[in-house]
């Protein structure tokens, strides 16, 4: 390990936490975090500065708010083995007092994913908002024990539409120096979640460090919308005797778990629970899909955000109800106004799954014995051979 008793980690494109807060979970300890979302980067910065639980976050982790391409870890990151406290200043230290290659334990990332989303144009890596290559140019600065990466689940189903460019990621890796542990799409119900999410993931292990890994294994008991979100909604709609509790309760407990939240986009209007079809699988759970909730002391129409017995609408949620479908602790903050708070909510990665992963990879990172052999070394094709084919059947001009 990295410290006495520890596994330290960087996240990029942290967003809010999801991810971070997961691999703490697993016993991670931050010594970065990198958002270029002011809303986001402020979350991240209240929760390490207040949370309890981040402690030692609070004197070692660095919050860095910028565009991740201009992020250096190797001038920027105080090594977790050097004596005294960093704070969270981000000041320089002096030479000697930074990271060094091979002293990260993991690489965390989940890179934009509109270059792969079902709902985007899917242009892959021809998309100006790939960060892959960032990510594994950093790998190659760093040399962390271990990487993750998390993406949509469009990167890798339907498995040919991207199959050169998982390809291309996956040589680049072992160009490097690793094993491949191989693309899952984990699904997030299967780990207390009570949402449809399907994320795809990447886990690869440093050669000199694989004694082999095993992908985390789904709970046998899914939670369910009703079960988290029941006290709640019996605090918002005036106890569980009122009758706007018990008409909600009435729809949301004959459910199981909620559709896929979508963080949208800052182009496209205000917060809601997503499109069409989306919507009805919320109203099947008592929840208007229509818009988002306003914080207690900011409700204006009290029929619109906890719904009307008489129309049968039910209530909105609120954006810490969305957190916790999502995933996350109750005691984790989110800054900005409303619209900001839902949209770092619905664009995380679920804490629990990041760390029933983060676990997998502690577990795998901190086994003895002889070290093993790569199971799968081979460098795989980076271009569709019948395109290539006719490419060189044409005559040079």
């Amino acid at each position: 390990m990295s410290t006495a008793d520890r596994l330290t980690s960087i996240e990029i494109c942290a967003g809010a936490g999801g991810q971070a807060v997961g691999l703490h979970g697993a016993n991670f300890r931050h010594l970065a975090l990198v958002e270029i979302d002011q809303h986001a980067a402020a979350t991240l910065a209240l929760n390490v500065r207040e949370n309890p639980a981040w402690k030692w976050e609070r004197e070692h982790c660095l919050i860095v708010n910028r565009d991740v391409n201009t992020f250096k870890p190797l001038e920027e990151v105080p090594s977790p083995s050097r004596k005294g406290k960093k704070g969270n200043s981000g000041k320089r230290g002096e030479e000697g007092d930074f990271l060094k290659p091979g002293e990260l334990d993991l690489l965390a990332g989940g890179v934009p994913c509109p270059p792969f989303s079902h709902a985007g144009k899917q242009l892959g890596r021809d998309d100006e908002r790939d960060l892959f290559p960032k990510m594994l140019d950093l790998v190659d600065q760093l040399r962390p024990r271990a990487v993750m990466i998390e993406n949509v689940r469009g990167l890798v189903e339907p498995e040919p539409k991207f199959r050169y460019y998982r390809n291309h990621i996956k040589n680049r890796l072992r160009k490097s120096g690793y094993v491949i542990c191989g693309w899952n799409v984990l699904e997030a119900q299967d780990f207390g979640v009570p949402q449809l999410r399907p994320r795809a993931i990447l886990v690869a292990i440093r050669k000199d460090q694989y004694r082999g890994f095993d992908w985390p294994v789904p709970r046998k008991k899914i939670a369910t919308v009703a079960q988290v979100l029941e006290e709640s909604m019996a605090r918002r709609l005036g106890g569980k005797d009122s009758p706007l509790f018990k008409q909600w309760w009435g729809k949301a407990s004959l459910g199981t778990v909620a559709p896929t939240l979508v963080g949208g986009s800052k182009k496209h209007g205000g917060a809601d629970l997503g499109p069409t079809r989306a919507k009805k699988a919320w109203k099947a759970l008592g929840v208007n899909g229509m818009g988002v909730a306003n914080d207690e002391d900011k409700i204006i129409d009290r029929d619109r955000d906890l719904g009307n017995l008489a129309e049968e609408r039910g209530p909105m949620l609120t954006v810490e109800q969305a957190a916790i479908i999502q995933g996350f602790p109750k005691d984790w903050r989110f800054e900005g106004k409303k619209t900001a708070r839902y949209r770092q909510v619905g664009n995380a990665f679920p804490p629990l799954v990041a760390e029933a992963v983060g676990r997998a990879i502690a577990e795998a990172l901190q086994r003895t014995g002889e070290l093993r052999e790569d199971p799968d070394p081979e460098f795989e094709p980076e271009e569709d051979p019948s395109f290539t084919a006719v490419q060189e059947s044409f005559p040079a001009s």
